[in-house]
């Protein structure tokens, strides 16, 4: 594992934990997320979802996470098994693609885009 690789397994515990103030530190400020169904978020309208439960994690297991960095600034792939609420109703446990924007600021690695696309089975 390299760390990008541990970045990224810490800040999806952080999500699945509600453990915002840690989830805070690994998302930038101008963080966006976008959700399967084209669901744009900020990063302050995603952590204040996770925060209030109306995101609530109860799985999200990653597989091999694939890492290509270029200096300051590296994509990450990987698929995982999730599992969650939105707004009080269950989406069964699916698998996702997940492409993300990391970069470095300041010397550390946060997490900029973040796409996530189904599996169909």
């Amino acid at each position: 594992m390299n760390d990008l690789d541990l970045i990224e397994r810490d800040r999806l515990r952080a999500l699945v934990e509600a453990d915002v103030d840690r989830a805070a530190r690994l998302h930038a400020d101008d963080f966006q997320l976008i959700t399967p169904s084209g669901r744009v978020f900020s990063k302050e309208g995603y952590l204040e979802a996770v925060r209030s439960g109306d995101i609530d994690y109860a799985l999200w297991d990653p597989g091999e996470i694939v890492v290509r960095s270029y200096g300051d600034v590296a994509v990450i792939r990987y698929p995982s098994e999730i599992a969650f609420t939105v707004g009080g109703t269950r989406t069964p446990r699916g698998r996702y693609w997940h492409t993300d924007l990391y970069e470095r600021h300041d010397g550390r690695w946060q997490v900029v885009w973040s796409q996530a696309t189904g599996i169909e089975r």
